[in-house]
């Protein structure tokens, strides 16, 4: 399973409002999630007018396929009609085959920890305050 990542820095020169800079990262993010399998969200300062910075991630099979994707996203902020892309940082992350490599999850329970039947994840939620 590999995961990219991407930390796009967008300048709005035109926006005189957050009002207008909202609508410019609002459309950009809409379009991108539209075509592109992204999920986008603002993790920089959103107070500031003109400059947005938004953090995107891909999952996927191979990491080709998640480089592919990122590259087709900062393509896609390049060529903003109201934007200037100002900043790219991008990365791929390994987790191993199918994920292997992540701690912490439902492999990490023994086969006595369980008393619940397979499918009932009770005990799984209130070892993680869900519950």
């Amino acid at each position: 399973m590999f995961v990219g990542v991407a930390r796009l820095v967008l300048q709005i020169p035109g926006a005189r409002s957050l009002k207008d800079r909202r609508q410019v990262v609002k459309s950009f993010k809409e379009r991108a999630r539209a075509r592109l399998p992204v999920s986008i969200s603002e993790v920089g300062d959103v107070e500031r007018h003109q400059v947005a910075t938004l953090g995107a991630v891909t999952v996927a099979r191979e990491s080709a396929h998640c480089t592919s994707v990122i590259a087709q996203l900062t393509e896609m902020a390049g060529s903003l009609p109201d934007g200037v892309l100002a900043d790219v940082r991008t990365e791929v992350l390994s987790f191993g085959e199918g994920g292997e490599g992540l701690g912490g999850g439902i492999e990490t329970l023994t086969e006595g920890s369980r008393s619940n039947p397979p499918g009932d994840f009770t005990d799984l939620a209130e070892k993680w305050g869900r519950g």
